[in-house]
């Protein structure tokens, strides 16, 4: 994140934008992080550079070349999570991890919906990413408002 990508947002957009670059500079082994709102769409990134598609259609290598692709991928495993939770009354979902040969996966829900996505490496300390992830959820949790959603999705569509 650089100082320009901030400008001329609200003060809960700067800080939400804050709370995400502290997460991927703290936490070692992140690839990409991604804020997701309850319909499936992209509203924060590591890398908001990223988020575009790629140049002629193309399709970029997975999650890492592109955040959007990590928000698909976000909605697509929370959405599958709530649904077996609600098949198994068991409850709203908290956070779900996915650990892959060369990589991890983890979710965590902000608030009405919204996601917190993480794509790590395979090797990276899950107890750190977990407790760092449940900060930003417990910190962006109560200012994640449906104008800061708005600013946050016109903010990325200003991106492409």
């Amino acid at each position: 994140m650089t100082a320009t990508s901030t400008f001329g947002l609200s003060s809960e957009a700067r800080n939400l934008h804050w709370l995400l670059s502290n997460l991927v500079e703290e936490v070692p082994g992140l690839r990409s992080v991604a804020v997701v709102s309850s319909d499936g769409l992209l509203l924060l990134s590591s890398d908001p550079a990223q988020n575009a598609a790629p140049i002629g259609g193309g399709h970029q290598d997975g999650p890492k070349g592109s955040s959007a692709d990590l928000a698909t991928i976000v909605s697509g495993i929370g959405s599958l999570t709530i649904g077996a939770a609600r098949l198994m009354d068991g409850g709203g979902v908290k956070q779900t991890m996915v650990a892959m040969e060369d990589a991890c996966v983890f979710i965590m829900s902000i608030s009405d919906g919204s996601l917190l996505g993480v794509h790590a490496e395979a090797d990276c300390d899950m107890s750190v990413v977990a407790y760092h992830m449940g900060l930003f959820v417990g910190r962006a949790g109560h200012v994640l408002t449906p104008e800061l959603r708005s600013e946050l999705r016109q903010t990325l569509e200003g991106v492409r």
